[in-house]
């Protein structure tokens, strides 16, 4: 791995064995991207960038009438003076005026990363890390821009983000701080991105680049169920096994932007950051600010190699170091099972049930606190309903932990019910626009997180509880978008922070409480996929994947997630029939399968199971049990992406044995025969199915694959089971 600066070319090359990044600077100002793509052992330049008289162009300098802006490849775009593109940042001026002219000045190249303060960021723990800071000026107003590149020994990954420092004497205004930008020399990519709704999150979207600019968004408070903040630039001829990827990953929980625009002369510029709609910021003499990371991943092995880089670089190095290796729990969860109607002697025993299955983790949801009998009070009053448990929380997790399974806690809090003590106490605390009325949703209002005072009593009141050492897990929930996005705490000129501050107090919230107690398992949830993103999995370990627990809609869901999340990371719930959420009935069996393909847990009342349930259930928790390493830390491969019949297939895989589970949708008939590859076994080892005994060398089943057999009935799960053996 290296970052070496070549003074003759003026070039930055960024490499390791597997990818090569490279950055020029042009007319000794402006930075121009080179190349990116599989490693070159050095850059010449041979693809020269090409220079033209362009109709309608302007000209920095007026005797270069083939230098323009408007058409160089740039690493970070310019305002005001001739790049009419896409902007990656946008400056307001204390007069007023919206330009800015910066150079290139300095460079810096070392060997670690740097510290993003108040952001989550990929990490470098036990791994070689270097980094390239490219500083640029604008001379006029003396303001610095520094660009930061990160490029990981082991794995084919940059980290681009962008620092703005004010060196002047008068205020301005950032409007506009993208994290990355680059423009890339073809326009002949599909854009893949993952789109979706509460409960039908993570849909694959796919579709072939055109004139103009096409982009996902969110200006919700979130990253939100609606976009994943992510794209990727795929060749028309990817597929999830062959195939160039380009894929850009936004680590950041609120409002953002991603953005590709195919431009007049034949490139796609590519730009990310935080959306510039609902975003501005006060940047006082003397003052910074860093804007959140994207990581840039390449994959010559299509999306299951993107997927590959994705999975083992956010379980190593982005969610907490505690959880990096070790096992999750099953847990049963008792939403479904009771919703709000909950009394401690029912709830034990639920436990005894849970706990002869073998459950490990019991979760006490919603309804246990304040006057919680519904959804439309007692958010923000975190005191026990005594009425509901009456010895306290300490005392039901001591006779939870005295079954034997660890105890966890269902918690809002960045929410306040109008209908609530604290609201009564401390209106001024709930996110606010004088003189307009302030929307609820759900029954519910959104605390003003850029506050101080806020996020003080959020630490207390989480510290209060886990302080005990008896809580081992804590479901933290956020079901509803932000509105009048305003704080009484600021001044007018600074409310368009609001939005990126309140992000900013979460992730101070999180810090302090997730180092403070960092063997507690904090799973996130928002409503389910609404606020599954990187920045949030820095803090949390796992996510609740959607409230959706239909087997069908599931095996869409988390198919779509696998493309940036390992199993591990998604939690999957088996729930009773017909189906809360759709009203479907599928098997125990398809459930189970369905939930072992993520992070297994039960979601339904384990005391109304008929005899044959108890026996079915018992045998999937044994079997989980008994191969969790496999599905939590084996390597994850798509084998068949959902059809119109909703059939699909991945495989769960390492170094001894192989799980591949196939999910046959919706049954029809004239089914063609279909035999299907497994393709990543060992080629030259030999396995032996567990059921049949039948043994079969890695190669046949890669190649030859196995065949599906016909299958009537809707809603059908087949399990291979592989061995390696030693002949």
């Amino acid at each position: 791995m290296a970052i070496i600066f070549d003074s003759h070319s003026n070039c930055f090359h960024l490499s390791n064995k597997d990818i090569s990044y490279v950055i020029g600077i042009e007319k000794g100002k402006y930075l121009t991207h080179r190349y990116w793509g599989k490693h070159i052992p050095f850059f010449t330049g041979s693809a020269e960038i090409q220079e033209i008289d362009r109709g309608f162009a302007t000209n920095p300098n007026p005797e270069e009438r083939i230098f323009s802006l408007n058409s160089l490849p740039l690493e970070t775009s310019t305002q005001g003076n001739g790049d009419h593109r896409i902007a990656n940042y946008q400056i307001r001026s204390s007069n007023g005026t919206n330009i800015s002219d910066f150079s290139y000045v300095s460079h810096d190249i070392y060997n670690h990363k740097s510290e993003l303060p108040g952001l989550p960021q990929l990490k470098a723990e036990n791994i070689k890390v270097s980094t390239l800071e490219i500083s640029l000026v604008d001379g006029y107003q003396d303001l610095e821009m520094t660009l930061f590149y990160s490029i990981y020994e082991d794995y084919p990954i940059i980290t681009r983000h962008v620092a703005f420092k004010n060196n002047g004497k008068s205020t301005v205004y950032l409007e506009n701080a993208g994290s990355m930008m680059i423009d890339l020399p073809r326009t002949d990519f599909d854009m893949v991105t993952l789109n979706g709704s509460h409960t039908h999150e993570a849909n694959i979207s796919r579709q072939p680049l055109h004139a103009g600019i096409q982009k996902i968004e969110s200006n919700r408070g979130t990253s939100s169920p609606q976009h994943q903040p992510f794209i990727a630039l795929a060749e028309a001829s990817t597929t999830e096994f062959n195939g160039d990827v380009f894929a850009f990953h936004f680590i950041y929980s609120g409002n953002f932007i991603g953005q590709v625009e195919v431009e007049q002369y034949g490139s796609s510029r590519v730009e990310m950051g935080i959306n510039p709609e609902t975003f501005e910021w006060k940047l006082e003499p003397n003052e910074n600010f860093h804007t959140p990371e994207v990581v840039l991943n390449y994959s010559p092995y299509g999306f299951n190699g993107m997927s590959q880089t994705f999975h083992d670089i956010y379980q190593n190095q982005l969610i907490p170091q505690y959880f990096q290796a070790r096992e999750r729990p099953i847990l049963l969860n008792t939403w479904e099972a009771n919703y709000f109607d909950i009394n401690e002697t029912e709830l034990l025993v639920q436990a005894d049930q849970a706990a002869e299955l073998g459950i490990e983790l019991f979760v006490l949801d919603d309804g246990w606190f304040g006057q919680r009998d519904t959804d439309e009070s007692s958010l923000g009053d975190w005191y026990v309903n005594t009425s509901k448990i009456p010895n306290g929380i300490d005392h039901l997790a001591d006779e939870v932990h005295e079954r034997g399974m660890q105890f966890g806690l269902w918690f809002e809090p960045e929410m306040i019910s109008k209908n609530s003590q604290l609201f009564e106490k401390h209106p001024e605390w709930a996110l606010q626009v004088p003189h307009y009325p302030m929307t609820e949703g759900r029954r519910q209002l959104v605390l003003d997180l850029s506050q101080e005072k806020v996020q003080n009593f959020l630490i207390d009141t989480l510290d209060a509880y886990l302080s005990s050492g008896k809580i081992d897990y804590i479901k933290w929930d956020m079901n509803r978008h932000l509105t009048e996005v305003g704080s009484t705490q600021f001044d007018h000129s600074q409310q368009k922070e609001i939005y990126h501050r309140y992000v900013l107090g979460l992730y101070h919230i999180l810090d302090t409480i997730t180092k403070r107690y960092p063997h507690c398992l904090f799973e996130n949830c928002s409503s389910g996929g609404g606020r599954f993103d990187p920045g949030m999995m820095y803090y949390m370990a796992q996510t609740w994947t959607s409230d959706n627990t239909d087997a069908l809609s599931r095996s869409v869901i988390q198919y779509g997630f696998s493309y940036l999340y390992p199993p591990i990371m998604l939690g999957a719930h088996v729930s009773s029939v017909p189906n809360h959420q759709v009203g479907r009935i599928t098997s125990l069996k398809t459930r189970g399968l369905m939930a072992m393909s993520g992070n297994l847990g039960y979601e339904l009342d384990v005391t109304q199971l008929s005899v044959e349930e108890t026996n079915e259930m018992k045998k999937q928790i044994d079997f989980y049990k008994t191969y969790k390493n496999l599905f939590q830390f084996g390597r994850f491969y798509r084998l068949q992406q959902p059809n119109a019949y909703f059939a699909s297939a991945w495989l769960f895989e390492n170094e001894h044995e192989a799980v591949l589970i196939y999910f046959n949708g919706l049954a029809r008939p004239a089914v063609p025969v279909t035999h299907l590859p497994v393709k990543y076994l060992d080629n030259h080892a030999v396995y032996q199915d567990e059921d049949t005994g039948q043994k079969v060398s890695g190669a046949e089943l890669n190649n030859a694959g196995v065949t599906i057999p016909r299958i009537k009935g809707d809603f059908e799960t087949l399990r291979f089971h592989w061995k390696k053996i030693k002949l």
